[in-house]
């Protein structure tokens, strides 16, 4: 039978997931400047800036345990989600497929802390 994860694993989960997407979309915003066109829409840069900025946030909430980052969680999996099928659009391009799973992965671990540890 599975062991059920604590707790405390859960929360670290999250917040390795939230800190690696975070990373992953500044790398991505350079990226996209960096390779301008479609790449540099206002629109795409303002949602990975958003992502990376609510997944550090959703970051710092869980590690200090605040009683509102199951809120806050919940919030960084809708931007994750949405940012991750805004990279999707940029196929055959390796560092927005990178995003896309750090952003998926993210959004999945805050779903949990939003809703399980609620």
């Amino acid at each position: 039978m599975p062991r059920k994860q604590s707790h405390a694993t859960i929360m670290q989960q999250g917040v390795t997931h939230a800190l690696e997407c975070h990373r992953i979309c500044e790398e991505t915003i350079t990226h996209c400047l960096q390779a301008g066109g479609k790449h540099v829409e206002a629109a795409h840069i303002q949602l990975l800036t958003d992502c990376a900025d609510i997944c550090r946030t959703a970051a710092d909430f869980m590690v200090r345990g605040s009683e509102f980052h199951p809120a806050v969680c919940a919030v960084c999996a809708d931007v994750c989600e949405r940012c991750a099928i805004d990279c999707e659009r940029f196929s055959g391009d390796e560092q927005m497929a990178k995003c896309a799973k750090a952003c998926c992965e993210c959004a999945q671990s805050c779903r949990q802390m939003a809703g399980a540890l609620a």
